[in-house]
């Protein structure tokens, strides 16, 4: 589908993304679920459902209403392991600079807590570019609802129809389209570009650098 509407906003899904935290969030996983779960639990029961909020993930795995206890577990492994195992996939840094330089405002819209998320964009270099972060904390409800996207649009002066959300997820995507934004997939998404393209997805990032092309300054010095 050919986008027509010029646009101004870019907003991005964090983990699965634009960074690579897919292997530290599934060992988060295993660290966590230890002895709660079958022996055959493998790492095919958790990419389906990355992308939805913590509690939810660990409620379905375990089969627990409660789940206060994994979660501190998880995050305890996650918190732990986190700078060594997280890294931008190819060619981010280089596209949102891009972007925020030629004037675009970029946003982050993501299913982990607030502090995480800062300490992500801080250790990635990436947290001065962003114009605004919708973490889980700062909203009711969280995506596939249409409220985070549309709280990004809103704290960045945006229009929905000129802003392109990013992701990884179909939770992604059918939050994009729900506020009225425009939705990207990335083929890199352990869940398949088929999985996104059926949540949706009106474009596919084959790498970072499509990006530049769908918001209209490919080809420009900078």
């Amino acid at each position: 589908m050919t986008q027509k509407t010029k646009i101004t906003t870019v907003l991005f899904d964090l983990d699965g993304t634009i960074i690579d935290t897919n292997e530290l969030i599934i060992q988060s996983f295993f660290h966590a679920l230890k002895g709660v779960v079958p022996e055959g639990f493998s790492r095919e029961h958790i990419i389906p459902s990355m992308g939805q909020p913590l509690s939810m993930q660990l409620q379905q795995f375990s089969g627990r209403e409660d789940v206060a206890s994994l979660t501190e577990a998880y995050r305890e492994y996650n918190h732990l392991r986190h700078d060594e195992m997280v890294a931008l996939f190819p060619g981010v840094a280089e596209v949102v600079a891009r972007l925020h330089d030629a004037g675009f405002k970029l946003g982050i819209v993501t299913t982990k807590m607030r502090a995480t998320t800062i300490r992500a964009l801080e250790l990635l270099g990436l947290m001065k570019y962003m114009g605004t972060i919708v973490s889980l904390d700062d909203v009711e409800h969280a995506k596939p609802h249409p409220e985070p996207v549309a709280k990004a649009i809103q704290a960045l002066g945006a229009e929905p129809a000129e802003t392109l959300m990013v992701g990884d997820s179909s939770v992604d995507i059918k939050s994009a389209i729900a506020a009225g934004a425009v939705p990207v997939g990335v083929a890199w998404s352990l869940k398949g570009a088929d999985n996104l393209f059926e949540a949706g997805a009106e474009h596919m990032l084959h790498e970072m650098s499509d990006l530049l092309a769908l918001c209209g300054i490919e080809g420009v010095d900078g």
